[in-house]
């Protein structure tokens, strides 16, 4: 569903705007998650999931009455968006729509039928950006992931903290990225592109983790949940680049191929980490380094950083030789 969330607002947005939209759905998107978790400690355990299905199927109702299908070619720049383009609403498209399209590199669009594993993986290999994406998705994921999956353990080992105190922790964090991603990021993404977006999300989810594994103190797990403010710009900043960088036929494709990563890499995370924890939690533990399995979790943040810094420098050098083959053609 969220693949199809991504795909519908690409139609409707213009490139240059992409990450400010992204970021908002991935706002909205928390805050659902916050009130959710806010509701259930209201609601009898009996009543949560009637609740629950309930919610879904109102949305299902909304979707069905009040959302038009967008179409493959639907796109328009100069639609108006209060939210993305202020006051500005009257710019003409096309010279921005022709700037986009030369930023933002096409592939042909797919021929029918259900696509298939190897037409995927052609996807995705087909272009630097795509296939950086791909990457930078899996270590990031498999990081974040791996957190998720020894976080309990290690807070409850190190500080004594319940499932209560665990719960608060992850109602800060949530709330710190749907304030981020509904208010910072759409006004960064006026001034900043998306791969600087991607660094900065990077470096702060790098923080985030690495303060989690060296937590000298009770409060210090409190400190890193608010570096939340910028790893929340990861997420909808690699799928901005992965939807400028195909056609409007293509974007269900492409994103469900970069959530398919993401799964694969939180299948992969619980089957490392959580016998990892286990051992450096016990006491037969080679050294007392209680965070070990979290800092290799930040270990894969790290290495997703650094490939979206290469990232970074293989498409600044792109856009300068395509700036030398322009000029020397002109």
């Amino acid at each position: 569903m969220h693949c199809l969330l991504l795909a519908y607002v690409a139609d409707q947005v213009g490139a240059r705007r992409r990450a400010a939209a992204f970021g908002l759905l991935s706002g909205v998107s928390a805050a659902g998650f916050v009130s959710g978790t806010l509701t259930a400690r209201f609601l009898p355990t009996s009543s949560t999931f009637q609740v629950a299905a309930g919610v879904a199927a109102a949305t299902a109702i909304y979707l069905w009455a009040f959302l038009p299908d967008s179409g493959a070619n639907s796109f328009v720049d100069e639609a108006c968006d209060p939210f993305l383009q202020g006051s500005s609403c009257s710019a003409a498209a096309s010279p921005s729509s022709s700037s986009d399209e030369e930023l933002s590199p096409r592939l042909p669009p797919h021929k029918g039928g259900v696509p298939s594993l190897s037409d995927m993986v052609a996807l995705l290999t087909s272009s630097l950006t795509l296939s950086g994406a791909a990457i930078v998705t899996f270590f990031y994921s498999l990081g974040e992931h791996g957190l998720q999956t020894a976080l309990l353990y290690y807070l409850k080992a190190q500080f004594g903290y319940s499932k209560d105190e665990f719960a608060n922790l992850l109602l800060i964090a949530g709330a710190a990225g749907m304030l981020s991603q509904l208010t910072v990021m759409p006004v960064l993404a006026r001034f900043v592109g998306e791969d600087m977006l991607l660094i900065i999300g990077l470096l702060g989810g790098c923080t985030h983790v690495f303060l989690y594994g060296i937590a000298w103190s009770y409060w210090v797990p409190y400190l890193s949940a608010v570096f939340v403010i910028l790893s929340a710009f990861v997420h909808p900043s690699i799928r901005t680049n992965v939807s400028k960088s195909v056609g409007s036929n293509e974007q269900g494709i492409a994103q469900g191929c970069i959530s398919g990563i993401s799964s694969f890499a939180s299948i992969l995370a619980p089957l490392i980490f959580t016998p990892l924890t286990a051992w450096v939690l016990s006491e037969t533990a080679p050294f007392n380094f209680k965070g070990f399995s979290i800092m290799c979790a930040g270990f894969c943040t790290l290495i997703a950083f650094v490939i979206s810094m290469r990232m970074r420098a293989g498409q600044s050098g792109a856009r300068e030789k395509l700036a030398i083959v322009q000029h020397e053609q002109a």
